[in-house]
């Protein structure tokens, strides 16, 4: 059941870059260099940032696919460091791209929590021997 779930998981991440890329470098460059793929348009607006979203979103859940130890506090903590870095790397688009100042705030905010919580869980990880 684990190695489905593990398959299932990188399956869904590999079908959402498939999905994305091409359409993204479409939308971006007004051609598809030469894709052959028949994937699905992004729902909206596809730029620069939504581009840069949704490689952020395949990386977290790549990153999410961890190996389960069956200790509920290590897999926990596995899996929620991609998850806050996910986070830190869409704050960091939306401060690259966002103009509204609440939410580049909010943005700033996130970074800031997230990574010390990142540096909480590793160094718990690394206290056990685990990283």
């Amino acid at each position: 059941m684990k190695e489905y779930l593990r398959s299932l998981a990188t399956a869904s991440a590999l079908a959402l870059l498939a999905t994305v890329a091409p359409a993204a470098a479409q939308s971006v460059h007004g051609h598809d260099h030469g894709s052959h793929h028949s994937a699905a348009p992004i729902k909206g607006t596809v730029n620069e940032a939504t581009t840069a979203y949704a490689e952020a979103n395949a990386k977290m859940h790549a990153g999410m696919d961890i190996e389960f130890s069956g200790d509920a506090d290590v897999d926990f903590v596995r899996g929620m460091i991609a998850h806050h870095q996910g986070a830190v790397d869409m704050a960091r688009i939306v401060l690259q791209h966002g103009k509204d100042p609440e939410i580049r705030k909010l943005a700033g905010d996130i970074i800031k929590a997230q990574e010390g919580e990142i540096a909480m869980m590793q160094e718990w990880l690394k206290k056990r021997g685990l990283q």
